[in-house]
Protein backbone atom coordinates (compact mmCIF):
# COMPACT_ATOMS: atom_id res chain seq x y z
CA UNK A 1 0.00 0.00 0.00
CA UNK A 2 1.73 3.43 -1.12
CA UNK A 3 -0.36 6.33 0.74
CA UNK A 4 0.10 9.68 -1.28
CA UNK A 5 -1.09 13.42 -0.98
CA UNK A 6 -3.07 13.76 -4.37
CA UNK A 7 -4.03 12.36 -7.86
CA UNK A 8 -0.02 12.27 -9.73
CA UNK A 9 1.88 11.75 -6.76
CA UNK A 10 1.65 8.16 -7.43
CA UNK A 11 3.04 7.89 -10.68
CA UNK A 12 5.90 10.20 -9.98
CA UNK A 13 7.13 8.27 -6.86
CA UNK A 14 7.42 5.04 -6.88
CA UNK A 15 5.24 3.99 -9.65
CA UNK A 16 7.50 1.86 -11.59
CA UNK A 17 8.30 -0.36 -8.35
CA UNK A 18 4.25 -0.75 -8.00
CA UNK A 19 3.80 -1.73 -11.69
CA UNK A 20 6.89 -4.55 -11.26
CA UNK A 21 5.04 -6.31 -8.30
CA UNK A 22 1.86 -5.87 -9.67
CA UNK A 23 3.67 -7.85 -12.63
CA UNK A 24 4.94 -10.26 -10.45
CA UNK A 25 1.63 -10.78 -8.77
CA UNK A 26 1.65 -8.62 -6.03
CA UNK A 27 -1.58 -6.83 -4.82
CA UNK A 28 -0.82 -3.07 -4.77
CA UNK A 29 -3.42 -0.85 -3.67
CA UNK A 30 -2.74 3.38 -4.23
CA UNK A 31 -4.18 5.33 -1.50
CA UNK A 32 -4.96 9.04 -2.27
CA UNK A 33 -5.75 11.64 0.63
CA UNK A 34 -6.72 14.34 -1.40
CA UNK A 35 -8.43 15.21 -4.82
CA UNK A 36 -6.04 17.29 -5.60
CA UNK A 37 -8.90 20.31 -6.50
CA UNK A 38 -6.65 23.05 -6.11
CA UNK A 39 -4.22 21.45 -8.36
CA UNK A 40 -3.09 24.28 -11.26
CA UNK A 41 -2.88 23.37 -15.25
CA UNK A 42 0.70 22.71 -15.87
CA UNK A 43 0.39 21.52 -19.71
CA UNK A 44 -0.61 24.35 -21.51
CA UNK A 45 -2.61 22.02 -24.02
CA UNK A 46 -4.73 21.52 -21.33
CA UNK A 47 -5.42 25.01 -20.33
CA UNK A 48 -8.49 25.42 -22.47
CA UNK A 49 -12.32 26.96 -21.16
CA UNK A 50 -13.89 25.32 -18.49
CA UNK A 51 -10.92 22.53 -17.11
CA UNK A 52 -10.14 24.55 -14.25
CA UNK A 53 -13.97 25.05 -13.32
CA UNK A 54 -14.26 20.88 -13.89
CA UNK A 55 -10.82 20.26 -12.37
CA UNK A 56 -12.23 18.23 -9.23
CA UNK A 57 -13.89 15.63 -12.10
CA UNK A 58 -11.04 15.64 -14.31
CA UNK A 59 -8.36 14.87 -11.77
CA UNK A 60 -10.38 11.45 -10.86
CA UNK A 61 -10.67 10.66 -14.24
CA UNK A 62 -6.98 11.17 -14.39
CA UNK A 63 -6.34 9.29 -11.25
CA UNK A 64 -8.67 6.35 -12.82
CA UNK A 65 -6.61 6.21 -15.97
CA UNK A 66 -3.37 6.31 -14.22
CA UNK A 67 -4.59 3.18 -11.99
CA UNK A 68 -5.70 1.01 -14.84
CA UNK A 69 -2.10 1.86 -16.52
CA UNK A 70 0.08 0.42 -13.24
CA UNK A 71 -2.15 -2.40 -13.03
CA UNK A 72 -3.30 -1.12 -9.18
CA UNK A 73 -6.00 -1.10 -6.83
CA UNK A 74 -7.43 3.03 -6.02
CA UNK A 75 -9.02 3.97 -2.75
CA UNK A 76 -9.73 7.64 -2.12
CA UNK A 77 -9.76 9.02 1.45
CA UNK A 78 -12.19 12.06 0.29
CA UNK A 79 -10.01 15.35 1.97
CA UNK A 80 -10.00 18.79 0.28
CA UNK A 81 -6.42 19.73 -1.50
CA UNK A 82 -4.68 22.21 0.94
CA UNK A 83 -2.78 23.65 -2.28
CA UNK A 84 0.65 25.13 -1.86
CA UNK A 85 0.94 28.64 -0.45
CA UNK A 86 2.85 30.74 -2.21
CA UNK A 87 4.17 34.30 -1.06
CA UNK A 88 5.75 36.53 1.66
CA UNK A 89 4.82 35.97 4.03
CA UNK A 90 2.56 32.38 3.13
CA UNK A 91 -1.10 33.06 3.22
CA UNK A 92 -3.04 30.79 5.52
CA UNK A 93 -4.29 27.68 4.39
CA UNK A 94 -8.16 27.56 3.15
CA UNK A 95 -10.70 26.55 5.83
CA UNK A 96 -11.48 22.83 5.65
CA UNK A 97 -8.56 21.42 4.05
CA UNK A 98 -6.33 18.34 4.56
CA UNK A 99 -3.62 20.15 6.28
CA UNK A 100 -5.88 21.78 8.35
CA UNK A 101 -7.85 18.82 9.43
CA UNK A 102 -8.19 16.63 12.59
CA UNK A 103 -5.56 14.55 12.85
CA UNK A 104 -6.85 11.85 14.81
CA UNK A 105 -9.78 11.50 12.42
CA UNK A 106 -7.53 11.40 9.63
CA UNK A 107 -5.40 8.43 10.99
CA UNK A 108 -8.75 6.62 11.90
CA UNK A 109 -9.60 7.08 7.98
CA UNK A 110 -6.66 5.14 6.90
CA UNK A 111 -6.54 2.85 9.63
CA UNK A 112 -10.01 1.83 8.21
CA UNK A 113 -8.38 1.09 5.17
CA UNK A 114 -5.78 -0.54 5.99
CA UNK A 115 -7.62 -2.94 8.32
CA UNK A 116 -10.02 -3.75 5.54
CA UNK A 117 -6.71 -4.55 2.74
CA UNK A 118 -4.32 -5.65 5.45
CA UNK A 119 -1.10 -4.68 3.49
CA UNK A 120 2.15 -6.37 4.97
CA UNK A 121 4.17 -2.93 3.24
CA UNK A 122 3.07 0.41 3.57
CA UNK A 123 4.98 3.31 1.98
CA UNK A 124 4.48 7.10 2.48
CA UNK A 125 6.92 10.36 2.35
CA UNK A 126 9.47 10.92 5.10
CA UNK A 127 9.05 13.63 8.11
CA UNK A 128 9.58 17.06 4.99
CA UNK A 129 7.14 15.12 2.88
CA UNK A 130 9.40 14.67 0.13
CA UNK A 131 9.15 17.89 -0.58
CA UNK A 132 7.53 20.84 2.09
CA UNK A 133 4.07 20.84 0.73
CA UNK A 134 1.30 20.85 3.90
CA UNK A 135 -0.63 18.26 1.99
CA UNK A 136 2.30 15.49 1.94
CA UNK A 137 3.60 16.40 5.43
CA UNK A 138 0.50 15.84 6.35
CA UNK A 139 0.08 12.79 4.71
CA UNK A 140 3.89 11.55 6.44
CA UNK A 141 1.51 12.29 9.58
CA UNK A 142 -1.17 10.18 9.29
CA UNK A 143 0.57 7.49 7.55
CA UNK A 144 3.25 6.58 10.01
CA UNK A 145 0.55 7.20 13.40
CA UNK A 146 -1.83 4.51 11.25
CA UNK A 147 1.46 2.19 10.69
CA UNK A 148 0.96 1.97 14.73
CA UNK A 149 -2.29 2.25 15.45
CA UNK A 150 -3.69 0.09 12.78
CA UNK A 151 -2.90 -3.19 15.06
CA UNK A 152 -3.91 -1.91 18.47
CA UNK A 153 -7.42 -3.01 19.43
CA UNK A 154 -8.66 -0.28 21.94
CA UNK A 155 -7.67 2.46 19.08
CA UNK A 156 -10.60 3.09 16.27
CA UNK A 157 -12.48 -0.16 17.45
CA UNK A 158 -15.10 0.63 14.96
CA UNK A 159 -12.33 0.72 12.16
CA UNK A 160 -12.47 -2.91 11.68
CA UNK A 161 -10.20 -5.61 12.76
CA UNK A 162 -6.53 -4.86 14.22
CA UNK A 163 -3.89 -5.39 11.30
CA UNK A 164 -0.13 -4.92 11.61
CA UNK A 165 1.71 -4.02 8.19
CA UNK A 166 4.95 -5.38 8.74
CA UNK A 167 7.11 -3.06 7.36
CA UNK A 168 7.15 1.06 6.44
CA UNK A 169 9.30 2.72 4.06
CA UNK A 170 9.82 6.39 2.73
CA UNK A 171 10.45 7.03 -0.77
CA UNK A 172 12.86 9.11 -2.06
CA UNK A 173 12.96 10.51 -5.51
CA UNK A 174 14.73 14.04 -5.10
CA UNK A 175 18.17 12.58 -4.14
CA UNK A 176 21.08 15.01 -5.36
CA UNK A 177 23.22 12.12 -6.11
CA UNK A 178 20.70 11.34 -8.29
CA UNK A 179 20.11 14.27 -9.71
CA UNK A 180 23.77 14.72 -9.96
CA UNK A 181 24.46 11.40 -12.03
CA UNK A 182 21.68 12.26 -14.70
CA UNK A 183 23.05 16.18 -14.83
CA UNK A 184 26.53 14.72 -15.63
CA UNK A 185 25.26 12.10 -17.86
CA UNK A 186 22.75 14.09 -20.10
CA UNK A 187 26.32 16.69 -19.94
CA UNK A 188 28.27 13.79 -21.26
CA UNK A 189 26.23 13.07 -24.42
CA UNK A 190 25.95 17.14 -25.01
CA UNK A 191 21.93 16.68 -24.41
CA UNK A 192 20.05 19.67 -21.90
CA UNK A 193 19.87 19.09 -18.59
CA UNK A 194 17.09 20.19 -16.26
CA UNK A 195 19.10 19.77 -13.24
CA UNK A 196 21.95 22.57 -13.30
CA UNK A 197 19.56 25.71 -12.38
CA UNK A 198 17.87 22.61 -9.17
CA UNK A 199 21.37 21.85 -8.17
CA UNK A 200 22.58 25.01 -8.23
CA UNK A 201 20.16 26.14 -5.56
CA UNK A 202 20.82 23.33 -3.46
CA UNK A 203 20.96 24.70 0.23
CA UNK A 204 23.73 23.40 1.81
CA UNK A 205 21.51 23.31 4.72
CA UNK A 206 19.28 20.78 2.98
CA UNK A 207 20.65 16.93 3.90
CA UNK A 208 20.99 14.77 0.80
CA UNK A 209 17.86 12.37 1.46
CA UNK A 210 19.34 9.51 -0.99
CA UNK A 211 21.89 9.27 2.28
CA UNK A 212 19.14 7.42 3.86
CA UNK A 213 18.32 5.12 1.22
CA UNK A 214 17.96 1.49 2.29
CA UNK A 215 16.83 -0.17 -0.30
CA UNK A 216 17.24 -0.04 -4.26
CA UNK A 217 14.03 -1.99 -6.55
CA UNK A 218 15.20 -2.74 -9.84
CA UNK A 219 12.54 -1.46 -11.93
CA UNK A 220 13.84 -0.19 -15.10
CA UNK A 221 11.74 -2.42 -17.01
CA UNK A 222 9.10 -0.52 -15.85
CA UNK A 223 9.82 2.73 -16.48
CA UNK A 224 7.87 3.31 -19.50
CA UNK A 225 4.82 2.18 -17.54
CA UNK A 226 5.74 4.57 -14.76
CA UNK A 227 6.07 6.92 -18.00
CA UNK A 228 2.49 6.28 -19.10
CA UNK A 229 0.82 6.99 -16.15
CA UNK A 230 2.40 10.19 -15.78
CA UNK A 231 0.92 11.33 -19.36
CA UNK A 232 -2.62 10.56 -17.99
CA UNK A 233 -2.17 13.09 -15.40
CA UNK A 234 -3.21 15.52 -18.50
CA UNK A 235 -3.67 18.56 -16.42
CA UNK A 236 -0.53 17.82 -14.11
CA UNK A 237 2.15 16.53 -16.77
CA UNK A 238 3.57 18.30 -19.60
CA UNK A 239 4.71 15.90 -22.13
CA UNK A 240 7.82 18.36 -22.68
CA UNK A 241 8.46 18.89 -19.53
CA UNK A 242 11.88 17.91 -17.46
CA UNK A 243 9.92 14.23 -16.32
CA UNK A 244 10.37 13.43 -19.98
CA UNK A 245 14.37 14.84 -20.38
CA UNK A 246 16.19 11.71 -19.77
CA UNK A 247 16.26 9.27 -22.72
CA UNK A 248 14.83 6.12 -21.28
CA UNK A 249 18.00 4.29 -21.81
CA UNK A 250 20.36 6.73 -20.15
CA UNK A 251 18.19 6.07 -17.21
CA UNK A 252 18.15 2.19 -17.52
CA UNK A 253 22.53 3.16 -17.61
CA UNK A 254 22.36 5.84 -14.90
CA UNK A 255 19.64 4.92 -12.32
CA UNK A 256 17.63 1.66 -12.91
CA UNK A 257 16.32 1.52 -9.32
CA UNK A 258 13.62 3.57 -7.34
CA UNK A 259 15.00 4.55 -3.93
CA UNK A 260 13.66 3.85 -0.16
CA UNK A 261 14.22 3.55 3.34
CA UNK A 262 12.82 1.02 5.38
CA UNK A 263 11.84 2.64 8.69
CA UNK A 264 10.38 0.48 10.80
CA UNK A 265 10.41 -3.69 10.22
CA UNK A 266 8.58 -6.15 12.60
CA UNK A 267 10.79 -8.79 10.50
CA UNK A 268 14.68 -9.68 10.06
CA UNK A 269 16.07 -8.15 6.98
CA UNK A 270 19.44 -7.63 6.17
CA UNK A 271 20.43 -4.05 4.99
CA UNK A 272 20.96 -2.85 2.18
CA UNK A 273 17.98 -4.27 0.55
CA UNK A 274 16.25 -4.88 -3.11
CA UNK A 275 13.27 -5.83 -2.47
CA UNK A 276 10.26 -3.84 -0.06
CA UNK A 277 8.99 -7.69 0.55
CA UNK A 278 12.76 -8.67 1.46
CA UNK A 279 12.29 -10.87 4.87
CA UNK A 280 8.68 -11.42 4.95
CA UNK A 281 7.66 -13.51 2.66
CA UNK A 282 7.01 -16.82 4.89
CA UNK A 283 5.07 -15.28 7.81
CA UNK A 284 3.33 -13.44 4.84
CA UNK A 285 2.05 -16.70 3.86
CA UNK A 286 0.71 -17.69 6.91
CA UNK A 287 -0.87 -14.67 7.81
CA UNK A 288 -2.68 -14.80 4.67
CA UNK A 289 -3.20 -19.20 5.75
CA UNK A 290 -4.63 -18.23 9.00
Amino acid sequence: MTVHAHPDDESSKGAATCARYVDEGREVVVVTCTGGERGSILNPAMNRPGVLDDMPAIRRAEMARAAEILGVSHRWLGYVDSGLPEGDPLPPLPEGCFALGDLDEQVGTLVAVIRELRPHVLVTYDERGGYPHPDHIRCHEISVAAFDAASDPDRYPEAGEPWQPLKLYYSHGFSRARMEAFHAALLERGLESPYGEWLANWSSDTPDPGARVTTRVQCADWFPVRDKALLAHATQIDPQSRWFLVPEDLQREVWPTEDYELVRSLVESSLPEDDLFAGIEVLAQERRAS
